[in-house]
């Protein structure tokens, strides 16, 4: 009988160690679960195989979270949104979705370009931009009423373009991406700013001086806006779509923008476009910065001249703002962007740069 109770007490630690052994295991799987289904990861990635407790590097180098890309394509300038969309796409492993933002008579040429050319494998969504949304926000001269380009306003709305996105990069169509979109993409922004720009405090037409009588200087002085506050540039922006639509951003923007229209507070000379004083404002000491070197800007002006060729090779992004682009007249470093432009198999769009020494900026 004593080795009975002997058999039953090996019988009993047995089971005992079994038990724990599984509640050991059942702890550990229900922990992995919660990880699996847990969201609380900023990047949302899930672990690796079957491996509860994956490192950190590993978890970090797998990148499925789709980055949204808007850029708006405008049928004369199409051939720039092209080159700039194969140069982001041909710098990045990452999941990069375009939202191409065009207007309805344009969405028959880019399907065909995107389609016939070595871009195929691009992952896009066309997005058809109604101009009627801007009817009472912006002042049409009816002598110059083709001047009004209703596609620089696009961005203005991005959670309407990319509603399920909780963040956006805004690109201009006359940019060139030379390094990996996801370092843009992964800027941080501080609490409570719903963009990051690149601040520009080198050029006189882009300080934020608001000169002129009345009411215009009164709604500025409210704002206690310093005439020589640097601005930024709206060409190239990353955006915390949760926050825009928390602060109602497209709706702060749309009310500058009517108010201009019933008492000219701003003039068209400002900041060199009437699509950027709005920005401006809203988002005056409202915004982080990108690093620089992702818009080095004014290669589509005089000023472009001045960059070697040594800091045009390290820029992570060329912006040729300005008044001569890459594709039509003389711009500075215009043999970069050609390496990255997708020629139109309609034959619409053609290269009108004329060959010159400031060309061969060497």
């Amino acid at each position: 009988s004593s080795k009975f109770s002997v058999n039953i007490s090996i019988l009993i630690v047995a089971v005992v160690i079994f038990l724990l052994v599984l509640h050991h295991n059942f702890l550990g799987l229900s922990d992995f679960l919660k990880r699996e289904l847990s969201d609380s990861n900023p990047l949302g990635l899930q672990p690796i195989d079957f491996i509860p407790a994956v490192p950190q590097r590993l978890a970090d180098e797998r990148n499925d979270k789709e980055i949204s890309v808007v850029i708006a394509a405008s049928d004369e300038r199409l051939g720039g949104a092209i080159a700039a969309m194969n140069s982001i796409y041909r710098h990045t492993k990452s999941n990069v979705v375009f939202y191409i933002v065009t207007l309805n008579d344009t969405v028959d040429h880019l399907r065909l370009w995107l389609s016939n050319t070595a871009l195929k494998n691009l992952r896009y969504r066309i997005l058809d931009f109604d101009p009627r949304v801007l009817e009472g926000k912006v002042q049409v001269d009816p002598q110059k009423a083709d001047t009004l380009k209703p596609l620089t306003f696009a961005r203005f709305y991005l959670p309407n373009l990319v509603p399920h996105a909780e963040k956006a990069i805004y690109v201009d169509d006359d940019i060139i991406v030379q390094d990996d979109i996801l370092e843009l993409y992964n800027t941080p922004l501080k609490p409570g700013h719903a963009a990051a720009f690149s601040d520009d405090c080198d050029s006189t037409t882009n300080k934020v001086a608001v000169r002129g009588a009345g009411n215009q200087v009164k709604t500025i002085r409210k704002l206690a806006m310093k005439a020589n506050t640097c601005s930024f540039n709206p060409g190239v922006f990353v955006a915390n779509l949760t926050e825009w639509k928390l602060q109602n951003i497209t709706k702060q923007l749309e009310k500058w923008m009517a108010l201009n229209v019933a008492e000219e507070l701003y003039s068209r000379t400002l900041a060199g476009s009437i699509t950027t004083p709005p920005l401006l404002i809203v988002f005056y000491k409202q915004h982080s910065s990108i690093d620089p070197m992702w818009n080095v800007r004014h290669l589509g002006s005089s000023a472009g001249k001045r960059y070697s060729p040594q800091f045009v090779k390290a820029a992570k992004l060329l912006h040729w703002n300005g008044h001569f682009k890459p594709w039509g007249r003389t711009a500075s470093y215009a043999e970069v962007w050609e390496k990255w432009y997708v020629p139109d198999p309609t034959g619409k769009f053609s290269l009108l740069r004329r060959h010159s020494e400031a060309y061969e900026a060497k």
